[in-house]
């Protein structure tokens, strides 16, 4: 039987796909979700596996996407523009992915020249 979740959305597919992201680290935090950072700053974490992409979104994507049934503003991050996306979203794995790519590009951006140099980014 397949999962209804998608690749995403479970912890083998979170975390081959954040790795794919230049310079990505990924931790295991608070209740063994994982954590994927750039720079040492959060850009997306899977709460459970399988379970909810949690990542950071533009202002905008924040008040389109928690009008969806299934996204809602991330438990303890909604005030810093962070969104929880759950299977009972309209959203694909890709599309989630695509927001996890956003999510990386926005974080990786507002670290200092100092640190993207030093990354190499």
């Amino acid at each position: 039987m397949s999962s209804p979740y998608p690749d995403i959305m479970r912890r083998d597919g979170f975390e081959a796909f954040v790795l794919t992201l230049p310079k990505t680290t990924l931790v295991r935090q608070w209740r063994d979700d994982s954590v994927a950072k750039v720079g040492g700053k959060i850009f997306a974490l899977l709460d459970r596996d399988p379970g909810e992409v949690w990542l950071k979104v533009s202002e905008m994507a924040f008040e389109l996407l928690t009008e969806l049934d299934g996204v809602r503003p991330a438990p303890y991050f909604a005030r810093a523009g962070w969104v929880a996306i759950s299977v009972e979203s309209p959203l694909r794995g890709d599309e989630v992915e695509a927001y996890v790519r956003e999510a990386y590009r926005i974080i990786a951006g507002k670290l200092s020249k100092t640190v993207r140099a030093e990354l190499g980014l």
